[in-house]
């Protein structure tokens, strides 16, 4: 148990790109364009922080404008991003079969791609663009999609505009966002970066646990429709 709340530790956003600072120095951001591709194509980066490593790069860079340069950062990892999701993305297509044939595979289920397939009939394609905002959907995404055979030039394309807005628009959040703090508040960011990130944390795990109550709420509402009928 409490190598799981090292290992916990050492993943907080914070945590993590100073490690990769000590590690890497002025090639940090190769350690940065690997945790984003690493969540989203590789499906065992599911547990990566996403948002929150975004946004408090973005804190970091404000901060430490010496050893992080926002903009090198941003284009490291959108290169993470569109690599990743493409490297997803083949892996679904090329071993699709294989990953699908069984109905009790550990992770993937033949029913989840017909799911998939009736989601994205239903929605179109700027699901690619909405995945890229939620927790794990965004690491298992590229998979599915992949699998249920969306053309490569419809993906990638929704897929660079969605990791552009996702990576951008996160990052430059976080890297104004710290600026404003300080003005605002008339304090040195460095010096409260914990309690920041404390808060981007939740605000970033949120949005998931809103749409879990939401589920879970429509799926007792269905039993008690049944239970009625019955």
């Amino acid at each position: 148990m409490e190598y799981i709340y090292q290992f916990i530790d050492f993943i907080k956003p914070d945590n993590l790109i100073n490690w990769l600072l000590d590690l890497l120095g002025v090639y940090v951001y190769f350690g940065l364009f690997f945790i984003i591709f690493a969540e989203v194509g590789l499906a065992v980066g599911f547990f990566l922080p996403g948002d929150s490593l975004l946004v408090v790069t973005g804190l970091m860079a404000k901060t430490l404008p010496d050893k992080l340069y926002v903009w090198y950062a941003v284009l490291a990892m959108f290169a993470g991003s569109v690599i990743g999701d493409s490297t997803g993305y083949w892996t679904g297509r090329f071993m699709g079969k294989s990953l699908f044939k069984r109905e009790d595979s550990f992770l993937f289920k033949p029913s989840r791609v017909e799911k998939a397939n009736k989601f994205f009939e239903k929605y179109g394609a700027k699901t690619i663009i909405l995945a890229r905002f939620v927790p794990i959907v965004r690491t298992f995404a590229p998979l599915v999609i992949g699998a249920s055979k969306m053309p490569y030039k419809t993906y990638v394309f929704y897929s660079v505009l969605g990791g552009f807005l996702w990576i951008f628009g996160l990052v430059l959040t976080g890297y104004y966002l710290g600026g404003l703090v300080e003005q605002s508040l008339g304090i040195k960011l460095q010096d409260h970066i914990e309690k920041v990130v404390i808060v981007v944390v939740f605000l970033s795990i949120l949005p998931p646990i809103i749409e879990y109550l939401k589920h879970r709420k429509e799926k007792n509402e269905e039993l008690e429709e049944q239970t009625i009928e019955a």
